[in-house]
Parts: structure tokens; C-alpha cells; sequence
């Protein structure tokens, strides 16, 4: 069941809780699996060696009522209440926020935007929220829009946050695994488990990365229930430490704790905070993976499931190490400790299992990241493969998955323990969460228009315990906390540059384009053999004629009889409906036969094959022709282009393919008119009559269907 179509089409009609509750459900698989397995490290990366567990318990205690407090602040509060509602569309992750921005403020760096991309519905969705106070607003978006250097600086930001979310792509994974098979230490001896845990980790991550080509619909019924047996395990081991150990842990929970725990520990207690901000670990994929389910299903999984069964543990764990001062290990606390010696190893089986799906959710969110910054022109073009045609957003990138395997073995054999590779994962995921917090407070203020001392309320609350977080977490620099910091500038260089290079290269083709004059004198023939065919001539302008298409001209003895400049771009909204797909316009005389057409995707669009889209591209054309008046759509200077949906969308004109018949359709095509922003707009209204037959005043471009039996050429030119 393809639930986000359904989504999508019916948009107004409220989700019947049947649904919630499957959407909830699936959410347990695919967005809590990386944070339900945080208990693995917890506990043994807080205590690896700022802190000692000693005999008044007050440390533990201490640590305790910091990872609940931070549970309830950040990923309750913050996330469950306040970020899921800032969503794009129904779309989520830091992209989400920026493209609100770029939609609320005009600070997108797309070099070619149009005025008729704010014509979009989804574009519009988001007009009516109630506004309070738009002073300050107003001021601020002004001055964002003004200055070039806010708005890279805003860029920079998104692309920090996307960085370090690939990051924790490379050490979650590690992580989790690694903290997973550390259960082996308790049955055998030091020197036997540190020849065994490495091997075992490296095996089973290229395992799971050899596992993604297949992807994740094939695997996916299987993650939810892994993730709710180990919530239930957890829960139940965490119950039975409570009642058999300290029933009394639950005091812990008051903030009186955290004072006592700082106040005796000071700057030790302080850096062992880069451990307990690991609780957090997976917060972040509550937003990013919003696109794929509900709100509420997501609030209603995390706040009565994934949450409780997380105090329990935690609390469980507690209560064991408050009477269990001498560990029997070798080893620091962890997580295997406080697990009954009868089902230890049905624990631990369940525990790798676990952390595979959790790696799987970061693998996919780093793949739909990837997609989405290739999207928005700051990452070189790759290779994206759909491994689901029913679910939206499910996608394999080859050479990325390859290179994240690398990079997980590399860290895995390079650190040989989970205290650095903690330290390093828990820098990039309160780097993360400070991304969403700062573009999170321009969303309140700009988009919500909310009063402004709201704003700084959001801002310094939350800021202030992140900030707490992210120093303790800096200090572990040399400690593995070096690892994100190196990742995340490696790959900004690389955004940055290929997303300057791509506006460098834009403006070279404005400058240099071709003048319609010029093209005009050389006849509706163009001074060479028109052969029949379609020519798809690429470009990046959504206005004008490429300069390369002076050199086909002057160069080539023959050309097609049907020339399309054909630009295919990305806009700042999560999803183009198809039924906005292409805007089409003609260039010049009807005798000419030149048209433009701009395809238009969202980041999270899946562009089809290249067949669908020559299909959908001959339609848009032929509809565009079909609905054609005289001096109505045509404008010398592409200053008027019509909206044409693809397809599937309207049955105005039918493309007849080898076997069948042209279908007897047709009906009403409503065509809007989008001028330059120097022309009043209008639109204009077109009822067909009941027929098949494109008008008699049209005739001569039938040869449109006679050109794409010919066939169809792409002609790239300079990319």
C-alpha cells in the first residue's frame, strides 16, 4: 500500500486513526531504531574515564537525571512538539526548514528561479497561517533578502547540517554495532575478545551495507517487530532491575540530582556530558523522516512507546549499578552488566539485530539527504536508484554506499573502541540539532510570524542546553571528536564549490546567449536542412537561446524539424504535482517550430525514466499546441509559457503508442498564463471541444506525431 500517495491525493480528508496506528507502527522500524538502541552506549561512553561509579551513588544517580531530563526536553519537547510542526509540505530535515526559508524570504540560491514557480500549489500551501506580530519580521526578511552574504551564510548552514548528518551516517552504524557485540567480553577473556569484536563488527557492517542494493522494502516488514521486541526487552529488563535492585531509583529523576552530580564532579562531570548527550542519537530522524509518515503517528510512537520503554532502561540500568559497585568484567560499565545471566544471549542476538535496523534508518536518511542537496545544485550528479516503485523516497545511491562502507570499516579498525567513536558521534549529532535550532527560530519568525521575545525564548532555552552539550563534546576534540569535524569540512568544500561552480556556469550562459534577431534572420529554416525528429537541446536557461546552439547551427548541415530547448530544474518545494510538471512556451513564429519547456521537480521528486518523460514532454507539447489561440499564448520573447501536467494528469491529447488507438477523450484544459514580473498576470480560461483531432487552424503542427515517430535526439551539449 503506497500510503504516501494517498497522502498526496487527498490531501484535505483527516487520516482515520486505523491509519495512525499503521503509521505509527512502521515508524517504530524505519525512525526509532538508532535511538531505541542508545542504551547499548550510553552508560559505558559516559563513564569510559571523566567519571567513577562510586559507593554513594551519585554519580549514577546524577548521570540518570541528565539523560531524563534530556529526553524529555529535546526529543519530546523540542522535536515532538515544536519541529514536527515546521514541516515543508509534510516534508521534514533541515532541507525542509531552508526551503520554507527560500519560499518565505527569497533567499534561494537556485540561479534559475521564476516567478512561476511561486504559482505552484504546494509553493502556496502555507500562506494562510495566522500571523501575530510581522514587525520584526518583516524587517528581518528584508534585510536577509538584501545582503547576498546572509543568504550564503544561511546555504553554509543547511550544508553544516547535511554535513554532519553524513557523518553520523559513517559512526552511528559503527557504533551501534560495535556497542552491540560488546557482549561477547562477558564470555570470554580480555585477550581473546579484543581478536573478536573488531572482526565481528567489520563482518556484519558490510553485511548490512552489501544488503542495501535490495533495499529496504524488502527487508522493512521485518524492522518494526525487531524494534518493538527490543523496546519490550528493554523495558522488561529495566522493570525487573527496578523492583529486584532500587526501587527507589525513580528519586533520581529530580534535577536536584544533576546539581549534586556537577556540583561534586565539576569539570569532569561537565565533559562526561558528551556521553550523555548519546541519549539523543536518532532524535534528529523523527523530522527527516517525517516525509514518510504522519505527525501524529509519529508523536503518538515516540511519546507512548519509544520514550517510556527508554526511562525504563535507562532507570533500569540505574538501579542495578546502585547496588552493584565492582563490576565483574574487566571492562568499564555497559549495558550487558545489568541483563540476566539466563537470557544474555538472546539479548545480545536481539541487540545486533537492532542495531542493524537502526544503522539501516541512517544509511537511508544519509542516501535521501545526498539526493536532496544533488537536488538544490550543491553535490555532483550520481547515480540514484528507486529500489521501490509503490513507496516514495526509497532509493540506493552505489557509489555513496560503497564509500560510507569504507569509511565505517576504516573507523571501526582505526579506533578499535567505542569511547572515541562515541565521542565522535555524539559531536555530529548535537551539531546537528544546533543546525535545527538556529534555522528552526528564523521558521517561527518568518514563516509562523510569531512575537519575537517567543523566538528568543526558543532560542536561548534550547540553544543553552545544546551549547552545554556541543562544549563538553569539543573538548573531546583529540579524542575522536576530530573525526566529524574533518568529514563534515571535506564535504562542505566539495558542496560549496560544485554549488558556486553551478552559478558561475549559469551566469556564463546568460551572458553569452544567443540574440533572437540573430536567429530570426536566418529564416524559419535556421539556414540549414530541417530532417525530420525531435532535437532536445539541454540547458540551464529557463529563458533565451544557449550559445552552444549558435555552434550546432553554424557547424551542422542538418537539424531536426522539431526543435525543443528543454530545461529540467529543481524548485524549493518538497513535491511538484504532475499536474504542474512542464511549463511550455513557443519561441518565435509558429513556422520556426522551436518551443521551451521547463520540467519541474522538487527535491523530493523522483524523476522517471527516459521514456515516461519523452512521453510526458511530446504530450505537454502537443497539449500546449492543442489549446494555442493567436496572439494569446505566443510572446517573442518567452515572456508567456503555459502550465501542462503530464500524461496521466489530463486527457486533452492523446500520444498514440505502436498497438494502440487514439483514445476518444477530452474535456475541459485549463492553461494558466505566466508573464514577466514587468506584465500584469492573468489567466485565461480554454473549454475544448469533444474531439480527438487537434484544430484545423493547428493542422500543420501534426507533424509534431510524425516528428516523434522519427524519433527523439537529447542533445546535452555543454553540462
Amino acid at each position: 500500500m503506497d500510503i504516501e500517495a494517498s497522502k498526496r491525493n487527498n490531501p484535505i480528508k483527516k487520516e482515520s486513526w486505523r491509519t495512525v496506528l499503521t503509521l505509527a507502527y512502521q515508524s517504530l522500524g524505519v525512525v526509532y531504531g538508532d535511538l531505541s538502541t542508545s542504551p547499548l552506549y550510553v552508560y559505558r561512553s559516559t563513564f569510559a574515564e571523566d567519571i567513577q561509579h562510586s559507593e554513594t551513588n551519585e554519580e549514577i544517580f546524577g548521570v540518570l537525571s541528565f539523560i531524563f531530563w534530556t529526553l524529555t526536553l529535546i526529543p519530546l519537547l523540542k522535536y515532538v512538539f515544536i519541529v514536527l510542526r515546521a514541516d515543508d509540505n509534510g516534508e521534514g530535515g533541515t532541507f525542509a526548514l531552508y526551503s520554507l526559508l527560500c519560499r518565505h524570504a527569497r533567499i534561494s540560491m537556485l540561479p534559475n528561479a521564476q516567478l512561476a514557480d511561486e504559482e505552484l500549489s504546494e509553493y502556496k500551501k502555507d500562506e494562510l497561517i495566522p500571523s501575530v506580530d510581522k514587525g520584526f519580521g518583516v524587517k528581518l526578511r528584508s534585510t536577509l533578502e538584501k545582503h547576498a552574504v546572509l543568504k550564503n551564510i544561511l546555504l553554509v548552514l543547511a550544508l553544516i547540517g547535511a554535513c554532519m548528518v553524513i557523518g553520523d551516517g559513517v559512526l552511528t552504524p559503527v557504533l551501534s554495532v560495535f556497542s552491540a557485540v560488546s557482549g561477547l567480553e562477558l564470555s570470554m577473556s580480555k585477550e581473546q575478545h579484543q581478536y573478536v569484536e573488531v572482526p565481528v563488527a567489520c563482518s556484519i557492517l558490510i553485511f548490512l551495507f552489501f544488503l542495501q542494493h535490495y533495499g529496504t522494502h524488502r527487508l522493512g516488514f521485518l524492522f518494526a517487530p525487531i524494534v518493538i521486541t527490543w523496546l519490550l526487552c528493554i523495558s522488561a529488563i529495566g522493570l525487573y532491575n527496578i523492583f529486584y535492585w532500587n526501587p527507589h531509583v525513580f528519586q533520581a529523576l529530580s534535577p536536584y540530582y544533576m546539581y549534586k552530580f556537577l556540583k561534586k564532579t565539576r569539570r569532569s562531570g561537565w565533559m562526561s556530558l558528551g556521553g550523555i548527550l548519546l541519549c539523543m542519537t536518532g532524535s534528529e530522524a523523527m523530522f527527516a523522516d517525517l516525509g514518510h509518515f504522519s505527525q501524529l503517528s509519529i508523536k503518538i510512537a515516540f511519546t507512548f512507546v519509544v520514550y517510556p520503554s527508554l526511562i525504563l532502561a535507562y532507570m533500569g540500568q540505574a538501579a542495578y549499578l546502585s547496588k552493584n559497585h565492582v563490576i565483574r568484567s574487566d571492562y568499564r560499565i555497559g549495558f550487558y552488566e545489568s541483563v540476566p545471566d539466563k537470557i544474555r544471549w538472546p539479548v545480545l542476538v536481539i541487540a545486533i539485530l537492532a542495531a542493524v535496523v537502526g544503522s539501516q534508518a541512517i544509511i537511508t536518511g544519509t542516501f535521501s539527504i545526498i539526493k536532496q542537496i544533488s537536488a538544490l545544485s550543491c553535490f555532483p550528479r550520481i547515480k540514484i536508484i528507486h529500489t521501490s516503485s509503490k513507496i516514495h523516497g526509497q532509493i540506493y545511491i552505489p557509489e555513496i554506499n560503497w564509500t560510507l562502507m569504507l569509511l565505517c570499516i576504516a573507523v571501526t579498525v582505526g579506533f578499535r573502541d567505542a569511547k572515541h567513536i562515541s565521542n565522535a558521534s555524539g559531536l555530529a549529532v548535537i551539531t546537528v540539532m544546533l543546525v535545527t535550532t538556529c534555522l528552526m527560530s528564523l521558521v517561527i519568525i518568518l514563516c509562523w510570524h510569531k512575537n519575537v521575545f517567543l523566538v528568543l525564548g526558543f532560542i536561548f532555552f534550547f540553544g543553552s542546553i545544546e551549547v552545554l552539550y556541543f562544549s563538553a563534546s569539543l573538548l573531546k576534540f583529540r579524542d575522536g571528536a576530530w573525526l566529524p569535524i574533518a568529514l563534515s569540512i571535506i564535504l562542505l568544500l566539495i558542496m560549496y564549490t560544485w554549488h558556486y561552480g553551478t552559478l558561475k556556469k549559469y551566469e556564463f550562459d546568460v551572458q553569452n546567449k544567443v540574440s533572437l534577431n540573430w536567429l530570426f534572420s536566418l529564416g524559419p529554416n535556421l539556414g540549414i536542412v530541417r530532417v525530420p525528429g525531435i532535437g532536445l537541446i539541454h540547458t540551464e536557461l529557463v529563458s533565451g537561446i544557449p550559445a552552444i546552439f549558435s555552434h550546432f547551427v553554424t557547424n551542422l548541415p542538418a537539424f531536426h524539424q522539431v526543435l525543443v530547448f528543454l530545461c529540467i530544474k529543481t524548485v524549493p518545494v518538497p513535491l511538484v504535482g504532475p499536474e504542474e510538471r512542464f511549463l511550455v512556451g513557443r519561441i518565435g513564429p509558429k513556422e520556426y517550430r522551436m518551443y521551451r519547456c521547463i520540467a519541474r521537480y522538487g527535491y523530493h521528486d523522483v524523476q522517471v525514466d527516459d521514456t515516461e518523460f519523452e512521453k510526458d514532454l511530446v504530450y505537454s507539447i502537443a497539449e500546449f499546441i492543442r489549446s494555442e489561440r493567436d496572439g494569446d499564448i505566443v510572446g517573442l520573447e518567452d515572456e508567456k509559457m503555459a502550465v501542462i501536467g503530464t500524461a496521466s494528469t489530463n486527457l486533452g491529447v492523446q500520444i498514440c503508442e505502436e498497438g494502440k488507438d487514439y483514445a476518444e477523450t477530452v474535456g475541459i484544459t485549463e492553461i494558466r498564463e505566466i508573464r514577466s514580473p514587468g506584465i500584469p498576470r492573468r489567466r485565461v480560461r480554454f473549454i475544448l471541444p469533444e474531439s480527438t483531432r487537434i484544430e484545423a487552424r493547428a493542422l500543420e503542427e501534426m507533424e509534431l506525431m510524425e516528428a516523434r515517430e522519427a524519433g527523439m535526439a537529447f542533445i546535452l551539449g555543454r553540462c
